[in-house]
């Protein structure tokens, strides 16, 4: 019995651990602490389903409908949720993965839009060209995860560890990432956000320090008392930037466009005197 009123389906098993549920109407489903390890959910609908502190580590969820899902603590590490193709990727849109642990998950092209991520981990995920568009992932940790052309506009980032991961190609345009973590201690292995869009992004206390940031959109950012010391910022532009207490040490800013930013009030920029229309 999946649910708490009515008979959803059967499994002739003690478990639901590697069971097969492929493409079964699971809405509404109350699957609350499952061990659901190995389960195969292809294409099954679990709309708003309660799979809170759940077993999903190893599942497969390609194709599957999980909107407004409540995964909260769960656990997806491994899981398969991706696709190469979007209509066949997982849809998450305002689902509660609250503190989920979603390590080494395949988050390819999957739809999170508006869902909330709120302190979980998506550690070595591979979450290219997914959608987080408006999700709250505030204090979330995503260590050497592939963020890589992924739609992460207006998603709130505030104090989240995203060390070492790929962000090349996303859009952050207008995403608070008020004191992230971006920084890299080891010269040899940074955080790479290479020709990402941060348009009106807030990055006010921000570490970004050995950080690659290439010929990424910078416009009108609030980059206040943010460590972008020794970062490479090669064909960034800045215009119109809040750098107030901006720590630049060791900033090449020979091709960086400053248009309209007040260095002034940046710290340790060693600014080209050819640089026109500074404030």
């Amino acid at each position: 019995r999946i649910g708490t009123d009515e008979v959803l389906a059967t499994v002739d098993a003690d478990t639901l651990a590697a069971a097969d549920l492929r493409g079964l109407h699971l809405e509404g489903a109350d699957l609350r602490n499952r061990d659901l390890n190995h389960v195969q959910l292809q294409y099954a609908d679990l709309m708003g389903a309660d799979l809170s502190a759940a077993n999903l580590s190893n599942a497969v969820l390609i194709g599957a409908t999980l909107e407004s899902a409540n995964l909260k603590g769960a656990d997806l590490s491994n899981a398969r949720l991706g696709n190469d193709s979007h209509s066949h990727a997982a849809m998450m849109m305002n689902a509660n993965l609250e503190g989920a642990n979603l390590t080494r998950a395949d988050l390819r092209q999957v739809e999170l839009r508006e869902s909330n991520l709120e302190g979980a981990d998506l550690s070595r995920a591979d979450a290219r060209r997914a959608s987080f568009c408006r999700a709250n992932m505030a204090r979330l940790r995503a260590n050497d995860t592939l963020f890589i052309d992924a739609n992460m506009r207006d998603v709130d980032l505030q104090e989240a560890d995203l060390r070492y991961s790929h962000l090349n190609d996303a859009n952050l345009s207008k995403a608070n990432l008020s004191r992230v973590n971006l920084e890299s201690q080891d010269e040899s292995v940074s955080t790479v956000i290479n020709l990402a869009n941060l348009e009106g992004a807030n990055l006010s206390g921000a570490k970004m320090h050995n950080m690659l940031a290439e010929h990424v959109n910078m416009r009108g950012v609030d980059l206040s008392d943010a460590d972008l010391s020794n970062a490479v910022m090669g064909g960034a532009v800045l215009r119109r930037a809040i750098v107030t207490n901006a720590n630049f040490k060791d900033v090449e800013l020979a091709t960086v466009t400053m248009d309209y930013a007040n260095f002034s009030k940046a710290l340790n920029a060693d600014v080209p005197s050819y640089k026109p229309n500074l404030r």
